[in-house]
Formats: C-alpha cells, structure tokens, sequence
C-alpha cells in the first residue's frame, strides 16, 4: 500500500505509510490518501469482535493499509491503544437504540471525553513506536476547534520524542475545552491561543508545513485530520459501530455525523468505499454550513472569519473544511490534475468552487450516500430536552446537531449519530435545555481551578515560526 497527494505534483512522490504518518500534509499542499480501498472481510470482522474485541478489529482494519509495520507490532500498538482502563469500558465503542430506528454510537468515553481519543490515542503509540525505531523526534503542530487539542496533548504526554504545539481560536472553545487543555504543565507542550475563529489557526498551520526547509529543520508532523492515519483509525468505530448494530452481514445501516472540518464523516466515505454495508451517510452541521449549502446545490464557498458564527456547538463553528478535498478526490475520478486546479488556484483566488453543473455532482447522492442538514441553538436545545425526556438520556450540542439532522431523514434502515462529546464539556447549554448540571465524572472534578500556560499569537506564521523555533534553542 502506496499513498499519494491528492495534487499529485513531482514533489509529492508515492510513499509506505509510516512515512505519512510522520509527513501530515504532502509536500504540494495535498492531502495524502491510499492508493486503494482495500475490501473488509466483514465475516470475519464479525468473528474477531465477538471473540476478541475491539482492538483487535482495529488491527484487522489497519494491517489493509500498514504493511510497513510487522503484524505482530501491530497488533501491540492496537492493544495498546484501545484498553477499558483509557476508556472506561471493555466495548470501548458500546452503541445503543434510543428508539424509532436511532441508535447512537458512545464514542467519548475516552480520556478526554470525546470522539478525537479513538483516533488520537492510536496516533500516540504510532508515534512513540515509529519515532524509536528510526531514532528521531517529531514536532507536532496542530489547530483545534475544542476536541482535537485535548486529545491530541493527553495522548502525547510522556512521550520525550514529541513537542506539540497547539492553536486553538482565542476564546472560541468552551469553559472546560480551555480548561483542559490549557492546564497541561508539560514543557513539551505549548497551547496557543490565536484570535479569530478556527480557520485561522488552521491556516497558520498549513503556511507552516507549506514551508519545507522550516518543515524539515523542525520535523513538523500532524494529528489533525489532515494526517491520514488519523481518517485510518476512525474508519475502525463505523466498522465496529455498524456490526454491533446488525446481526446480518447485508444489513444497512445509515449514519448520521455532526461535521465541521469534514474528518469524521470522510472515515465514514472510506468505510463505504471499503464495502461497509452504509445506506446513507447524513451530514449535520450546525449555522456553519459551508458543507450543507455544497451537498444541497454543489457550491462550495469558504467563509471569511467574520462571516462563521459562534455558536453553542463550537467544535464545528468551522468554515473551510481540510478533509472536504479527500472527498473531491474522489468523487472526480481520482484526477489529480484537476484537484490541484480546484483547491490550490480556483477555491485559493476566488474562495469557492461550483460543482453544481457537473455529471460528479449528480452522482452523489446514489454513489457515495451522502446527505445533509443543518441545526440551530434553538433545535439543539430542544432535542436535548427531548432525548433527556423520552430516553433518559443526555446528550452533548454536537450530537444534538446530529439527533436533530437524523430525526428528519429516519428511513427503513436504523440510523446511527456518532457522539461527538460527552455533555460536560458543554454544560451551559444542558443546564438551559434541562435545567441540571451534566454528570461529571470524577476526573474532571475541580479541572477549571487548575494552575493554566498558554500564550497569545497576533503575529501572524513569521510569530510561530518564531515561538517554534525559540522552543527549540531554549531546550538545548
């Protein structure tokens, strides 16, 4: 297994997958993808997570992508990776029926509480074991709406062969993201606080790695979703979530994915892609819907900062969506060409792209399932008033996003929300939707009163480039 840029330009040349892993974005200003969908073997699938778990379907999954790991290492790294003691159950991703057909996939059960830990905590010990057997260190630097940072550091700690240094929107991110994250002390990680909205600091982080003598002098690497490894290890909880909600190998199923920057739901693409029996794959988005108003009319028009709301789901107040190119990959024959034309002049000089009159277009939503809609404060509110009322259950805004989204597109087949957090994370808007505090779990207790580091960059990248490299001189 080979992957290649989704630019395709010499620069870019075809590479095993550790390569990538440390690499993030390709050279070009691409985004590196598998050269193949390899086929699941759901069976067999089906075998080994009775018998042996989920650790062991993530092997089962990785090792069609990883062949420049040996097996048994493998298979280690995913034990690892996946223990109840990281996420408090032997399931790790337990789903459950709410009822009428809804089911919802319990993914934030993780150390940080939420969804980014399934992948990130696979990231951590591909890192720590690839790093050791090539005697090198690696410098992450990453943008975060809420979710990624937090998972991304507490995966990363106590690993000496790594620096992290993380940009999140200055202010944007809940009361206990901040929190979370700003409280980790660990020298080898520097928060960041950038003011403007998540786009912002995602861009500073691609003028980086667009910069390769910088690049390399510094061993740059990523965890955001631009990593590929990352969309790898997602595609693990839509294989499990999907045979713990069927008893049939050609049973199928929908699922319904709160959506910012587009990750989640493109592991969701690659599982299909892969065989997984997916009827639909529904897109939630909250007042941000760049991606909505492209899956409903083939426009795809990047926001300005000032234009992307704040909103009581902030993880997905997010207006240019990295992974949204792996999908336009895809859905145009894989031409390379024609991607670098689209993402890296058209939607670069004119901050859109119109794919509405084209045959691609068309074909979406039979080829690839896809399907959209989109939330607001007041639907958040009151679907979380009503799954809390009608279930018993408490759910967190982003999921809201996803329950409201799925209520209006129910069809014959069940249809699974991936969590996005659990509702601590976010207790002003449950407290307005039901009137009581979220449990909090005993880890998080007195988290805000923690000591906190994190600096302000208004600098622009020559700044970080700056803090990055001032990090470096002062630890040797």
């Amino acid at each position: 297994m080979r992957y290649l840029s989704t630019r395709g330009t010499p620069d870019a040349p075809r590479l095993p997958f550790c390569d990538v892993l440390l690499a993030g974005l390709a050279p070009d200003g691409g985004l590196y993808v598998p050269e193949s969908y390899p086929p699941l073997d759901l069976p067999r699938l089906r075998r080994v997570l009775a018998e042996e778990g989920y650790a062991a379907v993530a092997y089962e999954v990785l090792s069609l992508y990883v062949d420049d790991i040996p097996a048994d290492d493998l298979r280690a790294i995913c034990a690892r990776a996946y223990t109840a003691e990281a996420f408090g159950d032997e399931a790790i991703v337990p789903v459950s029926e709410l009822g009428n057909g809804l089911w919802l996939a319990h993914l934030s059960n993780g150390p940080t509480a939420a969804f980014k830990d399934l992948a990130m905590q696979l990231l951590g010990q591909l890192f720590e074991y690839e790093l050791e057997r090539r005697h090198e260190t690696l410098t992450i630097l990453g943008a975060t709406s809420g979710d990624t940072g937090s998972a991304a550091e507490y995966a990363m700690l106590g690993k000496p062969s790594v620096r992290v240094f993380m940009l999140s929107p200055q202010g944007r991110m809940s009361a206990f993201q901040q929190a979370q994250m700003f409280s980790i002390l660990d020298p080898h990680i520097v928060n960041i606080a950038v003011p403007g909205v998540f786009d912002d600091s995602q861009d500073l982080v691609k003028e980086v790695f667009s910069d390769p003598d910088f690049k390399q002098r510094y061993a740059i690497g990523a965890v955001n979703s631009i990593n590929v490894a990352r969309l790898l290890a997602q595609v693990v909880y839509y294989v499990v979530a999907w045979l713990r909600t069927t008893s049939r190998d050609d049973e199928r199923v929908s699922f319904c994915v709160p959506s910012g920057n587009f990750g989640n739901i493109c592991a969701g693409h690659i599982a299909r892609e892969m065989g997984l029996p997916v009827e639909r794959l529904v897109l939630a988005t909250n007042e941000n819907t760049v991606l909505h108003e492209f899956f409903s009319t083939g426009v795809y028009r990047v926001r300005a900062s000032s234009e992307t709301y704040e909103t009581s789901s902030p993880s997905m107040d997010i207006s240019k969506a990295s992974n949204f190119e792996r999908f336009a990959f895809d859905l145009l024959g894989r031409d390379q060409e024609r991607v670098r034309d689209l993402f890296g002049v058209r939607l670069r000089e004119a901050g859109e792209l119109d794919l509405s009159g084209t045959p691609e277009f068309a074909t979406i939503p039979g080829r690839y399932g896809f399907m959209s809609g989109a939330s607001t404060h007041a639907d958040r509110v009151r679907t979380i008033r009503e799954v809390h009322d009608r279930y018993g259950v408490v759910i967190d805004p982003h999921t809201a996003d996803g329950v409201t989204v799925a209520q209006g597109l129910l069809g014959a087949e069940p249809m699974v929300v991936l969590e996005t957090a659990l509702p601590v994370k976010f207790a002003p808007t449950i407290v307005e939707a039901i009137g009581v505090e979220p449990d909090r779990p005993a880890r998080f207790e007195g988290l805000e009163d923690l000591p906190r580091r994190v600096m302000v960059l208004s600098g622009g990248v020559d700044e970080l480039k700056a803090v990055i490299g001032a990090s470096f001189r002062g630890s040797a």
